[in-house]
């Protein structure tokens, strides 16, 4: 009897383990089909964009009609499931690597921040960006103090996370707790990571317009009014502008729109699919021709950098190759060659993320 029980004891725990594995493969196993949907979208949408682009001189506004692009290409998702595109204009944000201390500060204050803390945490973010920066204010951060000393990278964010380490920017944008707060989360989404030159006026924020504009906020109202299509431009739907000129119109004599583009130079397209409660988010950046780039530089000391820039040329003279071995490459090796230098793919990838955690909208500003 001992001997029945305990082999009904194994029985049935061996099979809520099998059963167990069982799920996990079959989530597994739809995953990876879900994430192959989702890249099939993207490149049906990236087709769509590049027609858009081809024509239109550029990519403006979703408003140009390419809004719902697996709509207009006739996509039609396999196995029932839904596929949802959404947009986001990563270049209608302020550019940090091309931000100045004045812009910096035109951000802070319209946040309603007054002008001394603005012009602190603007402070704190450039010497933090820029090597050799000259404090304005009477305390200069000491990082090589800290408890863990370190240095200052002398280069532009590659990632929010890095606010945490600023002087001053800690204070503002983290709890009590270390926790980033409302103030972190709209910074986050005023202002880009990506190099650009200009931002997009067609896709600015608020921020974006009170600081490289010098909006005020009923100019700043009736911008996004007339792009949204909301106000007193609901009834012509959705605008946009192919020259910054134009805003002016809309926006009123004062404010400088010669500080925006009105083209994308960096686009986030956030793929959703869907089969039954099971969700794979696909979020990719991409730059058109002569757009956004990623930060190039590294953060390390001037001498660490001519020494890695002596070493870059001595592997280069060593590995660059010779007539001989010219004339030694392979016929495969070539016709690989060649074809990748044909492979015009209209679009960079900046970044590309895969069921990241959807970031919680940002604030609405206080007035």
């Amino acid at each position: 009897m001992v001997t029945i029980l305990f082999a009904t004891f194994a029985l049935v725990a061996f099979m809520e383990r099998a059963s167990n594995d069982l799920l996990v493969d079959q989530r597994d196993v739809l995953m990876r089909r879900l994430r192959m949907e989702a890249y099939s979208a993207l490149e049906v949408t990236l087709a769509v964009l590049e027609d858009f682009r081809s024509v239109g001189n550029g990519l403006h506004s979703p408003a140009e009609g390419w809004a719902d692009p697996l709509g207009f290409a006739g996509y039609t998702p396999s196995e029932d499931r839904v596929v949802q595109i959404t947009f986001e204009d990563e270049s209608g944000k302020v550019s940090l690597p091309r931000a100045n201390a004045t812009g910096l500060t035109g951000l802070f204050r319209n946040w309603q921040l007054n002008q001394p803390d603005a012009e602190a945490l603007s402070d704190a973010l450039m010497g933090w960006m820029h090597k050799n920066h000259t404090y304005s204010a009477s305390m200069a951060p000491q990082y090589e103090q800290s408890v863990l000393p370190f240095e200052a990278p002398g280069r532009s964010l590659r990632s929010f996370d890095e606010l945490a380490a600023i002087e001053k920017v800690r204070e503002t944008f983290y709890d009590s707790d270390g926790r980033p707060n409302d103030l972190w989360k709209r910074f986050a989404d005023s202002v880009s990571l990506f190099d650009f030159t200009r931002s997009n006026l067609n896709g600015a924020r608020p921020d974006t317009l009170a600081a490289l504009g010098q909006f005020e906020a009923q100019q700043q109202q009736n911008l996004v009014d007339y792009l949204t299509g909301n106000g007193q431009y609901q009834t012509q739907g959705p605008g946009y502008f192919q020259n910054a000129n134009e805003a002016q119109r809309i926006a009123g004599p004062t404010g400088n729109t010669a500080a925006f583009g009105t083209t994308i130079s960096a686009l986030k397209i956030i793929v959703t699919v869907l089969d039954g409660r099971t969700q794979f988010r696909l979020s990719a950046v991409i730059a058109p021709p002569g757009g956004a780039t990623t930060v190039q530089t590294t953060a390390t000391s001037q001498r660490t950098q001519a020494s890695a820039s002596a070493a870059k040329t001595a592997a280069q003279r060593q590995n660059q190759p010779n007539a001989t071995q010219t004339k030694g490459s392979t016929p495969g090796a070539t016709a690989q060659g060649q074809a990748d230098r044909n492979l015009r793919y209209p679009f960079t990838l900046l970044e590309i993320r895969e069921n990241a955690e959807i970031a919680p909208a940002p604030a609405a500003p206080t007035t």
